[in-house]
């Protein structure tokens, strides 16, 4: 089987079936708490009672922590697939390691604020730390569109694709402009 076929299998019924990997769906959880977290923390700043935005930022960092690990999981499966040497497996092994990276300083800010004054806004510090966790976050999910996107690691073949854009019997003998017109009606 060539490198490219086989970045489209999974390696392990773990990694989720061909055309549906896991790993995409898994990595909502992270980027969303996350996100979440970040906006809560400047969030701290701007009303008169931040100790609830800085509480529900700490909650939202350990349920992220909690989803990359899971994430991670799926991830590792797929990067199991990629032939090594490839520019696809080089851009693996970054998106792995930033993602990594990131993960490992929303945890130690999580255990920052475990020890800071939660009645009050999100400290300076912590609020640095989760802004550049957040950009390594971002930087870490372009490669994972370029590993999907670009270079379709667990991304169904064309062929498979191409079943979703063959007409119908009956609607392939309608013209064209038909369709067309019922369609744009329907929106």
């Amino acid at each position: 089987m060539d490198a490219l076929r086989q970045a489209k299998r999974p390696v392990s019924a773990l990694a989720g079936p061909y055309g549906h990997p896991l790993h995409p769906l898994l990595v909502t959880v992270p980027v969303g708490a996350w996100t979440c977290s970040l906006v809560f923390d400047v969030a701290s700043h701007l009303t008169g009672d931040p100790g609830f935005l800085a509480k529900g930022s700490l909650w939202l960092i350990g349920i992220g922590v909690a989803g990359a690990l899971a994430a991670a999981s799926a991830g590792f499966l797929d990067l199991l697939a990629i032939a090594p040497g490839t520019p696809a497996f080089r851009s693996a092994i970054v998106h792995m390691s930033l993602n990594l990276g990131a993960t490992l300083a929303y945890v130690a800010g999580f255990g920052w604020r475990l020890e800071a004054d939660r009645a009050g806004a999100v400290g300076a510090g912590p609020l640095a730390l989760s802004a550049a966790s957040f950009a390594v976050l971002a930087a870490s999910g372009y490669l994972g569109g370029r590993l999907a996107y670009r270079y379709g690691v667990r991304v169904a073949d064309e062929s498979t694709q191409a079943e979703g854009f063959t007409a119908s019997a009956s609607s392939a003998r309608e013209p064209a402009s038909r369709r067309l017109t019922e369609h744009e009606g329907s929106s």
